[in-house]
């Protein structure tokens, strides 16, 4: 109980700092746009979710497209009820697990495509994703902003190039049943030289934090 409380009441730079020293993606798959999502964002991300909006704490989260788990693990150390990371990649599953015990912290981890996600018995309260940005393959972003909303019973939290903001909100009230689309701040994603198409060591690019509320079924 008193870890459960000492996590209600972590601090930004305190989450920052547990997340600073993950594993990450030892030998990343471009077709599947593999980028760790810094520890400065995701604190941020949660810490946000979680204190302005109390969509994490005592809720059931999904982070899909987890990768290394650092979104759902940051829910997790924000006192969470139920974690769930989502992946198509096992080899990133793995990775996860192991941040997981290292950070002592519960996660179910589950092997599935986004396109073929079927959750049927189980309330979600909160998505959190940080998706491929749909620029190796075309609309993989927005497979995994529909899954989200047919998923989430309260609010969905993504990352999306700022490039896209209007394509984004219009296809997610329009086409995704969305009840509301909003893009709480503005964020410095710092791309790491993984790729050998990538000419710089580090590609900094502007992408926003949304908030999507589903509507109704």
């Amino acid at each position: 109980m008193n870890r459960e409380k000492e996590r209600k009441r972590m601090k930004l730079k305190q989450l920052e700092g547990l997340l600073g020293d993950l594993d990450q993606f030892s030998d990343p798959k471009v077709e599947l746009e593999q980028y760790p999502t810094g520890p400065h964002i995701t604190s941020r991300m949660l810490y946000t979710a979680e204190n302005s909006f109390g969509d994490v704490s005592d809720r059931v989260v999904v982070d899909l497209g987890c990768g290394c788990g650092t979104l759902g693990l940051a829910a997790a150390l924000l006192g969470a009820d139920i974690v769930i990371g989502i992946d198509v990649d096992t080899d990133s599953l793995l990775t996860a697990s192991t941040n997981a015990e290292e950070l002592e912290v519960e996660i179910e981890l589950v092997q599935c495509d986004v396109k073929h996600l079927d959750l049927r018995g189980q309330v979600v309260d909160t998505v959190i994703m940080n998706p491929p940005f749909g620029t190796r393959k075309k609309g993989a972003d927005m497979d995994f902003l529909r899954a989200a909303l047919k998923v989430a019973s309260r609010a969905v939290y993504s990352l999306h190039k700022t490039s896209t903001r209007e394509h984004i909100k219009r296809t997610a009230l329009r086409d995704f049943n969305a009840k509301s689309a909003e893009v709480l701040c503005e964020l410095r994603y710092d791309l790491p030289q993984l790729y050998k198409f990538h000419r710089k060591k580090e590609v900094d690019i502007a992408v926003d934090l949304w908030r999507f509320v589903p509507g109704t079924a």
